[in-house]
Protein backbone atom coordinates (compact mmCIF):
# COMPACT_ATOMS: atom_id res chain seq x y z
CA UNK A 1 0.00 0.00 0.00
CA UNK A 2 1.56 3.61 -0.65
CA UNK A 3 -1.21 5.25 1.66
CA UNK A 4 -2.29 4.95 5.34
CA UNK A 5 -5.85 4.90 5.65
CA UNK A 6 -8.16 7.57 7.06
CA UNK A 7 -11.04 5.83 9.46
CA UNK A 8 -12.80 9.22 11.08
CA UNK A 9 -9.78 11.49 11.68
CA UNK A 10 -6.71 12.98 9.72
CA UNK A 11 -4.23 10.96 8.75
CA UNK A 12 -0.54 11.77 7.03
CA UNK A 13 0.40 9.62 4.20
CA UNK A 14 3.36 6.51 4.95
CA UNK A 15 4.35 7.21 1.14
CA UNK A 16 4.59 9.58 -1.87
CA UNK A 17 2.49 9.01 -4.55
CA UNK A 18 4.90 8.68 -7.67
CA UNK A 19 2.81 9.36 -10.42
CA UNK A 20 0.51 12.37 -11.28
CA UNK A 21 -2.80 10.82 -9.67
CA UNK A 22 -5.24 10.31 -13.01
CA UNK A 23 -7.77 8.54 -11.32
CA UNK A 24 -9.79 7.77 -8.23
CA UNK A 25 -11.85 5.00 -7.69
CA UNK A 26 -14.68 5.10 -5.15
CA UNK A 27 -15.32 1.37 -3.54
CA UNK A 28 -17.73 0.27 -0.13
CA UNK A 29 -20.62 -1.01 0.38
CA UNK A 30 -24.24 -0.16 -1.85
CA UNK A 31 -26.19 2.67 0.28
CA UNK A 32 -22.54 4.17 1.65
CA UNK A 33 -22.56 7.35 -0.59
CA UNK A 34 -20.12 6.47 -3.76
CA UNK A 35 -22.44 8.44 -5.95
CA UNK A 36 -23.07 11.29 -3.93
CA UNK A 37 -19.34 11.47 -3.08
CA UNK A 38 -18.00 11.16 -5.74
CA UNK A 39 -19.69 13.56 -7.87
CA UNK A 40 -19.15 16.31 -5.61
CA UNK A 41 -15.41 15.63 -5.44
CA UNK A 42 -15.02 15.74 -9.24
CA UNK A 43 -16.89 18.81 -9.38
CA UNK A 44 -14.05 20.12 -6.39
CA UNK A 45 -11.41 19.25 -8.81
CA UNK A 46 -12.42 19.34 -12.49
CA UNK A 47 -12.43 16.04 -13.33
CA UNK A 48 -15.31 14.10 -15.27
CA UNK A 49 -17.47 11.76 -12.81
CA UNK A 50 -18.77 8.32 -14.13
CA UNK A 51 -20.82 5.98 -12.12
CA UNK A 52 -19.55 2.45 -13.14
CA UNK A 53 -23.27 1.07 -13.22
CA UNK A 54 -24.54 3.99 -15.51
CA UNK A 55 -21.93 3.39 -17.43
CA UNK A 56 -22.73 -0.61 -18.07
CA UNK A 57 -26.71 0.35 -18.51
CA UNK A 58 -25.92 2.92 -21.10
CA UNK A 59 -23.68 0.27 -22.82
CA UNK A 60 -26.46 -2.28 -22.68
CA UNK A 61 -29.45 -0.10 -22.68
CA UNK A 62 -30.89 -1.84 -19.90
CA UNK A 63 -31.53 -1.36 -15.84
CA UNK A 64 -28.78 -3.12 -13.62
CA UNK A 65 -31.66 -5.23 -12.28
CA UNK A 66 -32.60 -6.23 -15.18
CA UNK A 67 -29.02 -7.43 -16.21
CA UNK A 68 -28.36 -9.32 -12.98
CA UNK A 69 -32.68 -10.98 -13.72
CA UNK A 70 -31.64 -11.70 -17.38
CA UNK A 71 -27.67 -12.78 -17.05
CA UNK A 72 -27.38 -13.88 -13.12
CA UNK A 73 -24.40 -12.63 -11.09
CA UNK A 74 -21.61 -14.29 -11.84
CA UNK A 75 -22.18 -12.98 -16.34
CA UNK A 76 -22.49 -9.66 -14.21
CA UNK A 77 -19.65 -9.77 -12.81
CA UNK A 78 -17.52 -10.65 -16.02
CA UNK A 79 -19.24 -7.96 -17.86
CA UNK A 80 -19.23 -5.16 -15.07
CA UNK A 81 -15.18 -6.69 -15.00
CA UNK A 82 -14.67 -5.32 -18.69
CA UNK A 83 -15.95 -2.10 -18.19
CA UNK A 84 -14.30 -1.55 -15.58
CA UNK A 85 -10.75 -2.35 -17.29
CA UNK A 86 -12.32 0.26 -20.33
CA UNK A 87 -12.41 2.82 -17.93
CA UNK A 88 -8.94 2.56 -15.93
CA UNK A 89 -8.24 4.31 -19.35
CA UNK A 90 -9.60 7.11 -18.97
CA UNK A 91 -7.75 9.75 -17.72
CA UNK A 92 -8.71 12.90 -15.26
CA UNK A 93 -11.91 10.31 -13.70
CA UNK A 94 -13.35 9.97 -10.51
CA UNK A 95 -15.30 6.73 -10.75
CA UNK A 96 -17.99 5.19 -8.50
CA UNK A 97 -18.15 1.35 -8.18
CA UNK A 98 -21.07 -0.41 -7.82
CA UNK A 99 -21.28 -2.57 -4.44
CA UNK A 100 -20.03 -5.64 -5.46
CA UNK A 101 -16.89 -4.77 -7.78
CA UNK A 102 -14.10 -4.61 -5.50
CA UNK A 103 -14.78 -8.13 -4.45
CA UNK A 104 -14.54 -10.15 -7.60
CA UNK A 105 -12.47 -10.93 -10.30
CA UNK A 106 -9.10 -9.48 -8.91
CA UNK A 107 -10.74 -6.40 -9.75
CA UNK A 108 -9.02 -4.44 -6.31
CA UNK A 109 -5.63 -5.25 -7.63
CA UNK A 110 -6.79 -3.69 -11.16
CA UNK A 111 -7.85 -0.55 -9.22
CA UNK A 112 -4.69 0.11 -6.97
CA UNK A 113 -2.34 -0.50 -10.22
CA UNK A 114 -4.59 2.34 -11.81
CA UNK A 115 -5.56 5.21 -9.47
CA UNK A 116 -6.11 5.80 -6.02
CA UNK A 117 -8.69 3.56 -4.24
CA UNK A 118 -11.02 4.63 -1.68
CA UNK A 119 -13.29 2.72 0.80
CA UNK A 120 -16.33 4.74 1.65
CA UNK A 121 -16.84 3.16 5.22
CA UNK A 122 -20.65 3.20 6.76
CA UNK A 123 -21.69 1.49 9.87
CA UNK A 124 -24.51 -1.48 8.98
CA UNK A 125 -27.23 0.33 10.98
CA UNK A 126 -26.79 3.51 9.07
CA UNK A 127 -26.44 1.21 6.06
CA UNK A 128 -29.86 -0.37 6.40
CA UNK A 129 -31.29 2.71 7.45
CA UNK A 130 -30.06 4.01 3.89
CA UNK A 131 -31.16 1.13 2.13
CA UNK A 132 -34.49 0.68 3.36
CA UNK A 133 -35.36 4.04 2.24
CA UNK A 134 -33.46 4.40 -1.13
CA UNK A 135 -35.34 4.95 -4.47
CA UNK A 136 -32.55 2.62 -6.63
CA UNK A 137 -33.73 -0.62 -6.76
CA UNK A 138 -31.53 -3.11 -5.90
CA UNK A 139 -30.99 -6.06 -6.80
CA UNK A 140 -29.78 -8.64 -3.98
CA UNK A 141 -32.57 -6.93 -1.68
CA UNK A 142 -35.21 -7.20 -3.51
CA UNK A 143 -38.19 -9.13 -1.33
CA UNK A 144 -36.44 -8.49 2.10
CA UNK A 145 -38.21 -7.71 5.23
CA UNK A 146 -36.80 -5.26 7.37
CA UNK A 147 -35.63 -7.76 9.56
CA UNK A 148 -34.12 -10.18 7.09
CA UNK A 149 -32.42 -6.93 4.84
CA UNK A 150 -30.42 -6.34 8.92
CA UNK A 151 -29.19 -9.30 8.24
CA UNK A 152 -28.32 -9.53 4.95
CA UNK A 153 -26.20 -6.30 5.08
CA UNK A 154 -24.64 -7.41 8.49
CA UNK A 155 -23.39 -10.97 6.78
CA UNK A 156 -22.57 -9.47 3.31
CA UNK A 157 -20.47 -6.45 4.91
CA UNK A 158 -18.14 -8.59 6.53
CA UNK A 159 -17.65 -10.76 3.40
CA UNK A 160 -17.50 -8.03 1.60
CA UNK A 161 -14.57 -5.63 3.56
CA UNK A 162 -12.20 -8.19 2.49
CA UNK A 163 -11.75 -6.79 -0.65
CA UNK A 164 -13.07 -2.94 0.54
CA UNK A 165 -9.76 -2.56 3.24
CA UNK A 166 -7.80 -3.57 0.34
CA UNK A 167 -8.55 -0.29 -0.73
CA UNK A 168 -5.33 2.64 -0.42
CA UNK A 169 -7.47 5.00 1.61
CA UNK A 170 -10.58 5.03 3.90
CA UNK A 171 -13.32 7.05 4.79
CA UNK A 172 -16.11 7.36 7.33
CA UNK A 173 -19.32 8.13 5.91
CA UNK A 174 -21.53 7.44 8.79
CA UNK A 175 -23.74 9.97 9.91
CA UNK A 176 -22.38 12.67 7.81
CA UNK A 177 -25.74 14.01 5.99
CA UNK A 178 -23.57 17.46 5.02
CA UNK A 179 -20.80 15.47 2.74
CA UNK A 180 -17.64 16.85 5.33
CA UNK A 181 -15.97 13.91 4.73
CA UNK A 182 -15.85 14.82 0.69
CA UNK A 183 -13.70 17.84 2.42
CA UNK A 184 -11.42 15.56 4.16
CA UNK A 185 -11.14 13.33 1.07
CA UNK A 186 -9.85 16.18 -1.26
CA UNK A 187 -7.19 17.37 1.23
CA UNK A 188 -6.05 13.85 1.70
CA UNK A 189 -5.41 13.37 -1.94
CA UNK A 190 -4.17 17.04 -1.67
CA UNK A 191 -1.83 15.95 0.16
CA UNK A 192 -0.74 12.71 -2.02
CA UNK A 193 -0.41 14.61 -5.56
CA UNK A 194 0.52 18.35 -5.40
CA UNK A 195 -0.81 18.17 -8.78
CA UNK A 196 -4.65 18.50 -7.06
CA UNK A 197 -3.40 21.42 -5.24
CA UNK A 198 -2.69 23.34 -8.21
CA UNK A 199 -6.18 22.00 -9.69
CA UNK A 200 -8.53 22.91 -6.88
CA UNK A 201 -6.76 26.51 -6.58
CA UNK A 202 -7.34 27.31 -9.98
CA UNK A 203 -11.14 26.27 -10.03
CA UNK A 204 -11.32 28.20 -6.58
CA UNK A 205 -9.92 31.66 -7.60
Amino acid sequence: MYFCGLFGSRCVALGVYSKRMKRIFLVGFMGCGKTATGKRLAEQIGWQFIDLDKFIESRYCKTIPQLFTEWGEAEFRVVERAALLEVCDYEQVVISTGGGAACFLHNMDDMNAHGVTVYLHAEPEELVDRLRHAKVERPLLKGKTDEALAVYVRELLAQREIGYKQAQLTIETSHDKSFSHVQILLELLQQLDNSLQSVTKELND
